[in-house]
């Protein structure tokens, strides 16, 4: 989309909006007020033609989309986040799933002579599944696949298994690196805000800590991707101080992939009683943060999480990024009740899917490199 195009759009705005719209032309950042005024005063059809301009000019019609599997070793956790529909309290683990080493590692020779690019692999948090126990699991991984990309354990995980190992961040990091991890996913992050995140999940590593943990590993050569949970009981203020506090870390290490925001999903967690947002909330977050978060390459929709149709759409709303085949292995979201509930698309329905909005497919590995341009 040209700017010319979307100029004609810009002038039929308040003021305010054509000044915003002006730095996005521009490339001056944006501020966190220019960030509220758009979430609370701009039209969905002005966000998502400003946030597809950025999307287009930063990667024109390429959408990217890997092949992925994913091993979730338990959902047995010692915390209680209370929007969590996924977890069962270590007490009641006869409730739960625990995976052994031998069943793990029965997945991944699952893909033996398949092109799977990564694994991604998170989980509860399990007493009894700790730091070594994982090590050796990587370890054991790259033995079988050592050109496997492995992406796992959330800084949620990670804060747990340093803990109780009584390691420093650096030294459990190094140790799990040189196990073979590769890259760490963005879960756990949730809504950074210290007042909000004590009424949802006050008992897990806190906002200073998961980014300590990301910033720890980009100093160590890896990276990570960026989540963010909203449409629960945060407001606009609290998901731009999030994703404020992102890009300032992403300023000092350019260690993140991708940003995933991740919509709350109230199925069967002591959260039901709050509402879900409605798709257009849904759009509008994924366009505020494309304009907001400039040094951020990619934009990823979570299409388990959205749903494909609706992940569809929202590449029309500055996501240049669908994530990947899953493979029917990821139960976080159909466990809440998105609407995949058997999550797994084979290469051809994601390109199929992509196409059909006239973007291009591309396949990528983890690091954003091209396997394949369909």
């Amino acid at each position: 989309m040209s700017r010319e195009s979307v100029s004609r759009i810009v002038k039929e705005q308040t003021s305010e909006l054509q000044l915003i719209a002006e730095k996005v032309f521009q490339k001056i950042r944006l501020s966190n007020e220019d960030a509220l005024h758009l979430f609370e005063n701009a039209s969905l059809p002005f966000l998502g033609t400003l946030a597809n301009y950025v999307r287009e000019d930063m990667h024109g019609h390429k959408t990217y989309f890997n092949r992925n599997f994913h091993i979730e070793p338990t959902n047995v956790c010692v915390f209680s986040c209370h929007f969590c529909s996924y977890s069962r309290l270590y007490a009641h683990r006869e409730e739960g799933w625990e995976l052994s080493m031998d069943d793990m590692l029965n997945i991944v020779k699952k893909y033996d002579g398949k092109p799977e690019t990564e694994v991604h692999i998170v989980g509860g948090v399990h007493p009894k599944m700790n730091l070594y126990f994982f090590a050796d699991l990587l370890k054991n991984i790259k033995a079988i696949r050592p050109d496997l990309h492995i992406k796992g354990f959330t800084a949620v995980e990670l804060d747990y298994m340093f803990r109780k190992a009584k390691l420093s961040v650096e030294e459990g990091m190094t140790l799990l690196k040189e196990a073979g991890l590769d890259s760490l996913p963005g879960g756990g992050a949730e809504i950074f805000d210290e007042a909000i995140r004590a009424q949802i999940c006050a008992d897990k590593v806190d906002a200073d800590g998961w980014l300590f943990i990301h910033e720890t590993a980009h100093r160590l050569g890896m990276h990570s991707n960026a989540t963010m949970l909203y449409g629960h009981i945060e407001n606009y203020s609290h998901r731009i101080d999030h994703m404020n506090r992102l890009r300032d870390l992403q300023d000092k290490t350019r260690g993140f992939n991708t940003f995933i925001p991740l919509k709350f999903r109230n199925g069967d967690n002591d959260m039901s009683h709050v509402p879900e947002l409605s798709l257009q909330e849904d759009f509008k977050t994924y366009a505020v943060a494309r304009l907001y978060l400039d040094n951020f390459s990619h934009l990823k929709a979570y299409w388990p999480m959205l749903g494909r149709k609706k992940a569809q759409l929202a590449l029309a709303f500055g996501v240049n990024d669908i994530d990947g085949t899953i493979d029917d292995t990821t139960k976080i979201y159909s466990m809440a009740g998105s609407e995949e509930q058997t999550p797994s698309m084979t290469t051809e329905e994601i390109v199929n899917l992509i196409k059909a909005v006239k973007r291009q497919p591309v396949e990528r590995d983890t690091l954003y490199n091209i396997v394949e341009a369909y």
